[in-house]
Formats: structure tokens, sequence, C-alpha cells
């Protein structure tokens, strides 16, 4: 399936693909001083206090992109997820136009029974817009797909911000 998908591509798009996925992980330098901003955030979000989710995301996601040394990105924090009959939407992001912002959206609650979203899930899906922001600001990609390279770059975000836990 991502053979066909990979031929469907222009072959700018491919050298973009290709690039992608030879970057499998991105090291924090401040992956220390993050760790606990992370814990408030599974702390807090349980609760559903929506202002207070978007401050701790905020703070964590500066503090990556400053340690980074990148350009930072705006995260919005909303409520209930957009829904189709299928799917709901977990995060989106948008990059930056001339002179602004990126934006990442993220949803803190389902969509069909309003619940908030489990810690785990929550921040892979910040981490998941933020690593499009990677690919566009410290990779310099010119565009932003899923790749392995991707998906391997998020769950090495993910294991620097959340410890292992023993079992």
């Amino acid at each position: 399936m991502a053979f066909a998908y990979y031929k469907r591509l222009t072959r700018r798009q491919q050298g973009i693909y290709r690039r992608s996925n030879e970057t499998p992980a991105v090291p924090l330098p401040n992956w220390r001083s993050l760790r606990p901003i992370t814990r408030r955030l599974g702390e807090v979000l349980p609760d559903g206090d929506r202002g207070r989710v978007q401050e701790i995301c905020t703070e964590l996601l500066d503090r990556m992109a400053d340690g980074l040394k990148i350009r930072r990105a705006r995260i919005l924090v909303l409520a209930r997820r957009p829904s189709d009959e299928t799917e709901e939407l977990h995060g989106c992001y948008t990059p930056a136009p001339e002179g602004g912002h990126a934006v990442i959206k993220v949803w803190m609650r389902t969509a069909r029974r309003n619940q908030v979203v489990a810690f785990k899930s929550f921040l892979r899906t910040v981490l998941h817009e933020f690593c499009h922001h990677l690919d566009y600001v410290l990779l310099g990609l010119g565009d932003s797909f899923h790749t392995e390279g991707f998906y391997r770059r998020e769950s090495s975000l993910f294991h620097q911000l959340v410890p292992a836990t023993r079992v």
C-alpha cells in the first residue's frame, strides 16, 4: 500500500519522502527539563480544564522549540473533536504563512462521548502535530508526509518526555 502511494507522488515529493525516512529521531537537548512539564500535563488533563491544558502544552512546545533552536508554533487546545460518520479529527497542523506562525490544533475530548482523551493519546497527538512543524522548520523538508521516519521521530520525542514505566 505504501509503495502504491509513493508511486503517485511527484519526483519532488518522492525526494522529500525519502529524506523524511532518513531521520528516525529528534534528540531533545533539554529533555530532562521537559519531563516535569509533561508530568503536569498528565495531572491536569483528566480535569478537562481546556485553558490550563493549553497553557501547559504551550509551555512544552515553546521549550521544545527553544531547545532545538527553531521557530515556535502556536498551539490551540480545543474541546470536542470534529467528526463525521466514520472518523474524528485528533489534530491539525497549518504551516506558517509568510511572516506568521505555524498553528497546531488538538482536541482534548472525544467526539461521541465527549470524554477527555487519555493522556498518552493526547500527548502523542500533540507530538505528532509538532513533528509536522519539525519537518518544515528543523529538517527543511518542503512537505510533511506520514513516513516511517516521521512516526519514528514522533516516538523518539514521546520516549524522551515520558519515562518508561516499570511493570
